[in-house]
């Protein structure tokens, strides 16, 4: 057994004498043991168990019982005392003005048996505390209570006696002083006017002036209301009511904070020296809470119990699933199964099994952490939290976690949950000849990939290598596009730079579909670009019969369609960087190229890297331009078979594997080799760029 120790801690780290002294004894006895002699130390034992063996007969033990049978006693001659104060009360007072003086009458009757025991244990001096805080805070509250019900009364019974003659006075003096304000307002705001027409004050001032003046009238207004003595009446009625309401709201929770100082300042004794409770509640969240006395958390884990073995457990053992078989589905996926129930909803719901499990054995894992802490905590002598001291705890503290987890709820259901089943999914053979029932292939998909097997593997590598060549082309040539028209257009020289800014940012504004479907149609057997091109050069040419040119038209239309993004980015940092820097390179004899390379380009880069890398990603999986275009063609049989066309990159192969083709399987295991190296190369950019390097420019 643990060593019982000599002081006890509060909270705040302060020390103080056990005032149970059996307890005390055996710390001392104990402690003695680490100086002691082998001899000593045996004899010391033999005390030890001597003491635990006669507990009942040590003097402080009886002492002790005789004053939980009177405390015992005390609680329940209380509760019959209170309910007859309580009907002797006046009948006419309101339920909370009752309340309020039971609680009074409580506490002084809780302070004079307290009192006797001060010196027995500290839970006794908990409760003198907390009934002196009481006697304190109760009156006030009373006074304050019974003082604006006698207001309140008293301006309800004024209400009955107003007389519509004063009312209609008030009216009448009302709309004279409204008409007086108003000719002032308006002369001042004429005033104003003029000042501005001769420009002695801005439109700035001009319109501050207006609003101040403005906000005087109303103001002077509703104050000139108030003298009707109805509006004046309803307007003290509601005050008064607002105050009932918020002024003990104030005090319970300055008497409650109070008593939480209090608490965090009287330590507690217990004999256990081991969280017990902790480890023996453990597979009942709730029940450790309902032990320690922490009443409404303890409700609150009951509750995650209830999900634990209704919800959890039951799903996870297929109880309560639409077609699946819980964890176990997903070795079956439906073998043996009705033809009516198919492998993917065995593999959907038996992930979410699994995830159901995960979050009842966080609970488990909360749950236990938090009962060990108090334990723990209450045998150094730290007192466990009452719900007022838990409930700030979780406002200033646990407000993180309270945001954080609707968004993780959402993570893990929305974009866990298909990513696990995107990669599970790549370990069976979901094809076309087995839709509805699949079974587990382990890493056959990868092979394939990896080996250039198969039909959908032969052609993995050209459009992976298309795809690499598209996105570093078409994003670094829009990047460079924006880039320089950004340059030009901030040069001091350049006239009607906003005509030029509304112009380059159309390809932004327009939406990417239209002109990506306008190109298309331009570019058609028939379309205007497609004999213009042929009339230039003397000879039929087709754009979209040609991988090569249906390829480059694709770099060039990105080209133009991401090149609005980087110039506006790059926009607003060149206006942000100081002319200072400029000026200082042309007194040291620098040129413009010198300038752009040593100023412009370091600080552009350094504040837009983040989103030009995002750029790149974007590109990679930009499956509109390509599919809008035309449809991943001009389509080559003898080269990419009947699943893609030549400028098919990745995404959009994916999409004809998925859709058209109905090879789930082998689309799953390609999007995770992208969705990786997307992920490796996208960090590796990150990590590279001053931003996330440096702090500050």
């Amino acid at each position: 057994m643990r060593k019982y120790n000599r002081y006890l801690i509060d909270e705040i780290g302060n020390t103080y004498e056990r005032k149970n002294q059996f307890l005390l004894d055996i710390a001392v006895l104990q402690h003695e043991m680490d100086t002691a002699s082998k001899e000593e130390k045996k004899a010391l034992e033999k005390q030890v168990q001597a003491l635990k063996k006669n507990k009942k007969d040590h003097p402080y033990y009886k002492a002790y019982k005789a004053y939980q049978e009177e405390k015992n006693l005390f609680w329940k001659k209380l509760k019959e005392e209170s309910r007859s104060f309580e009907k002797n009360l006046d009948k006419e007072l309101s339920p909370s003005l009752k309340r309020y003086k039971v609680k009074e009458f409580e506490a002084e009757k809780k302070e004079g048996f307290f009192k006797n025991y001060l010196n027995l244990n500290y839970e006794a001096t908990y409760y003198h505390e907390e009934a002196k805080l009481e006697r304190k805070y109760y009156p006030e509250l009373i006074f304050t209570y019974i003082e604006k019900e006698k207001k309140l009364a008293d301006a309800k019974e004024q209400r009955q006696k107003l007389s519509a003659e004063e009312e209609a006075q008030a009216k009448v003096r009302f709309n004279e002083y409204k008409q007086e304000e108003k000719q002032e307002l308006k002369s001042s705001i004429a005033s104003l006017k003029k000042k501005r027409k001769d420009k002695l004050i801005s439109d700035k001032a001009l319109k501050i002036g207006k609003k101040e003046l403005k906000f005087r009238y109303n103001k002077a207004l509703t104050l000139k209301r108030l003298e009707s003595p109805k509006k004046a009446n309803r307007e003290l009625i509601r005050t008064l009511r607002h105050e009932m309401k918020e002024r003990p709201k104030q005090l319970k929770k300055t008497l409650n904070a109070d008593i939480a100082d209090k608490r965090r300042k009287i330590p507690i004794e217990v004999e256990k020296t081991k969280p017990v409770i902790a480890y023996s509640t453990f597979f009942l969240p709730g029940m450790g809470q309902l032990l320690n006395k922490q009443f409404v958390k303890a409700g609150l884990f009951l509750v995650a119990s209830f999900f634990i073995y209704f919800a959890a457990i039951p799903y996870a053992l297929g109880y309560g699933n639409y077609q699946g078989d819980g964890i176990a589905g997903l070795i079956t996926l439906a073998e043996g199964a009705p033809r009516v129930y198919t492998s993917m909803m065995f593999l959907i719901e038996g992930i979410l099994a699994i995830f159901l499990i995960l979050i009842a054995g966080a609970l488990y894992w909360i749950s236990l952490r938090d009962i060990k802490a108090v334990e723990e905590k209450a045998i150094v002598g730290i007192r466990p939290k009452n719900w007022f001291e838990t409930l700030e705890n979780i406002k200033h503290e646990g407000f993180p976690y309270m945001v954080s987890f609707p968004a993780l709820f959402v993570i893990i259901f929305i974009v866990v949950v298909p990513v696990i089943t995107t990669l599970m999914l790549s370990f069976t053979n979901m094809n076309p000849q087995n839709q509805s029932k699949f079974s587990w292939i382990g890493i056959d998909n990868y092979r394939l990939l990896v080996m250039g097997q198969g039909l959908a593997g032969s052609v993995f590598w050209q459009i992976l290598g298309w795809t690499l060549i598209w996105t570093l082309v078409a994003t670094t040539f829009a990047i460079l596009i924006g880039f320089v028209l950004a340059l030009i257009t901030n040069h001091e020289r350049i006239v009607g730079k906003k005509i030029f800014r509304t112009i380059y940012l159309l390809p932004w504004a327009v939406p990417a579909f239209i002109t990506i479907l306008f190109f298309s149609i331009m570019f058609s057997p028939n379309g205007a670009l497609t004999d213009i091109i042929s009339n230039i050069f003397g000879e039929r040419i087709i754009v979209k019969h040609s991988t090569n040119l249906t390829r480059l038209t694709l770099i060039g239309l990105q080209g133009w369609l991401g090149s609005a993004y980087v110039f506006l980015l790059t926009t607003g940092v060149l206006q942000a960087i100081p002319s200072d820097l400029y000026e200082a390179a042309e007194i040291d004899g620098a040129t413009i190229w010198q300038k752009t390379r040593r100023i412009t380009i370091p600080i552009v880069l350094f504040q837009t890297a983040p989103l030009l890398i995002t750029q790149y990603t974007f590109n990679f999986n930009n499956f509109s331009i390509i599919y809008l275009f035309h449809g991943g063609g001009p389509f080559n049989p003898s080269r990419y078979g009947n699943l893609a066309g030549g400028t098919d990159i990745l995404v959009s192969y994916i999409y004809k594997l998925t859709m058209v083709n109905q090879y789930q399987a082998i689309s799953a295991a390609i999007i995770l080799f992208v969705s990786l190296g997307v992920m490796f190369f996208a960090y590796l950019g990150f990590r590279n760029s001053k931003a996330f390097k440096e702090e500050r420019l």
